[in-house]
């Protein structure tokens, strides 16, 4: 009998859930930040600066993996050289090839986030967002922090430059001691963006002086008042191929990662350990999970409300949108007959009546194209169109669901309506079929019956099924899908 290997279930901690709590908030309040060190880079097939400078090492008869301080043996070369040209080359030969964008980076360029930070020099960032269809205005030298990119979606600054300018990169001593006369508007930016931004600290080691200097410099100006800051760092293994038959380097590596931990709390950086590099990915996972459950799609046409009342029906309608946008929500709605100009019109109703009245974030509307383009017939457009609007958002609520035949003229079951519930379930996505609005969306409940998922639980179940029944009030039937959905929100992992 074959032995299977037992998956270890990711544990939420405490310390973990603070964290999740905490950054996802700030990504909803906008002020969330990325700093990206060569340990996100290097799963997508890139060296580190170890493997960067090996040939340059040996080149000048040192071993790099006897070396710590890197940015001296790189200008030991330069020295013994005199110039930096095998520098300059084996930066192009590293980073100008093409790699693989990693999960890592798809989850990034996916959320929300406008400011990322790196000293890397690849484009792997710029490129994930350019494929996640955001416009990145990619920072690399002093003269272009001063021009921004008209309609950009984020930010991308290269601290210490970028492989298409590899004779300007920071990599030895030099570049270290001229950066604050070279490139100390980089350095100004940063120590602003770590004032007002929680950063989350991915592939960083903590090691380059600059970065150093610069939390320094924010500790000293602000003490206790520091803003917090996360990063994700492995724990150190005895089983780690490092430390093979040589448990003093495993005790020595241990205690020196606890003295790291403790020393990053004087910047206010709390360090999550996490005991494998996949658990990054399980982490950004939910980040983005949570986020996106704070994005409603409500699909739905109504050319009639049947067995209900018009003025009641869109007074329920109505209501579930104000009510989504008050409890923080922002809802998609795709303009179907009947349902998404009542969605729209409850959701304006709450937001006119706060101080701030702005419509953008919490109301976003894609109405449908109505005619076909680009080669692809009207029905393929709808498909691609449901597909893009349904990434946007995390909980799904149906209802209604009915047109007319533009033949017969008859009332029909909607199949976009049923299309979107089954592109939602493809994606994962928890959906709420309000049953007793009958129609497509009366239909649909059976259909979870073979759907998996840690959201399907039976008390969601039971809540849904009990959304069958037609209710005595349909608008008191608001707070109930609004319950559902704060505990989808809340969902522990």
């Amino acid at each position: 009998m074959k032995k299977t290997t037992k998956v270890k279930r990711f544990k939420v901690t405490p310390e973990i859930e603070d964290f999740l709590d905490r950054y996802v908030k700030a990504i909803e309040e906008r002020t969330a930040a990325i700093f990206a060190g060569a340990g996100l880079s290097i799963p997508a097939g890139f060296v580190d600066w170890r493997g960067l400078l090996r040939k340059i090492a040996k080149e000048i008869r040192l071993n790099v993996d006897q070396e710590n301080d890197l940015i001296a043996v790189a200008q030991y070369h330069v020295n013994e050289k005199g110039g930096r040209h095998r520098i300059n080359e084996a930066l192009v030969n590293e980073f100008s090839r093409k790699a693989n964008l990693t999960e890592n980076h798809r989850i990034l360029a996916r959320l929300p986030i406008q400011t990322y930070w790196t000293t890397n020099y690849d484009h792997l960032i710029e490129e994930v967002l350019d494929e996640a269809g955001k416009t990145p205005d990619v920072k690399k030298t002093v003269p272009s922090l001063a021009v921004n990119v008209p309609m950009r979606d984020a930010i991308v600054y290269k601290m210490h430059g970028d492989v298409s300018l590899a004779d300007e990169a920071v990599v030895t001593k030099d570049d270290y001691e001229g950066y604050s006369s070279k490139r100390e508007l980089f350095s100004t930016a940063l120590r602003g963006d770590l004032v007002d931004k929680t950063f989350l600290f991915l592939g960083f080691s903590f090691s380059d002086p600059n970065i150093e200097y610069i939390l320094s410099r924010i500790r000293i100006l602000l003490g206790k008042d520091q803003r917090e800051h996360f990063c994700l760092m492995r724990r150190v293994h005895p089983t780690d191929p490092a430390f093979k038959n040589n448990r003093d380097a495993y005790i020595y590596a241990k205690t020196k990662q606890k003295l790291q931990i403790r020393d990053l709390k004087r910047f206010a950086i709390k360090v999550i350990l996490l005991d494998d590099y996949h658990d990054v990915t399980t982490l950004l996972r939910m980040i983005e999970t949570r986020v996106k459950r704070k994005r409603v799609f409500i699909s739905g046409s109504a050319e009639t409300y049947e067995p209900f009342g018009e003025p009641e029906a869109r007074q329920f309608v109505h209501e579930l949108g104000k009510s989504l946008v008050k409890g923080g929500y922002e809802v998609v709605t795709g303009f179907g007959v009947g349902v998404g100009d009542a969605v729209i019109n409850g959701a304006l109703d709450h937001i006119f009546s706060t101080k701030f009245r702005r419509v953008d974030p919490f109301l976003i509307l894609r109405p449908f194209p109505q005619f076909a383009t680009g080669g692809k017939s009207l029905p393929a457009l709808w498909t691609q169109y449901r597909e893009s609007i349904l990434d946007e958002a995390g909980v799904a609520i149906f209802l209604f669901g009915n047109k007319r035949d533009k033949k017969t003229g008859a009332i029909v079951l909607a199949n976009g309506v049923k299309e979107e519930f089954e592109i939602a379930l493809k994606k994962g996505m928890p959906v709420i079929p309000v049953g007793f609005t009958g129609h497509m969306a009366g239909a649909l409940l059976p259909k979870l019956s073979k759907v998996k998922g840690s959201w399907k639980t039976k008390q969601f179940l039971a809540e849904l099924k009990r959304l069958e029944k037609k209710p005595r009030s349909l608008t008191a039937s608001v707070p109930k899908i609004l319950k559902m959905i704060r505990r989808l929100q809340e969902e522990r992992y």
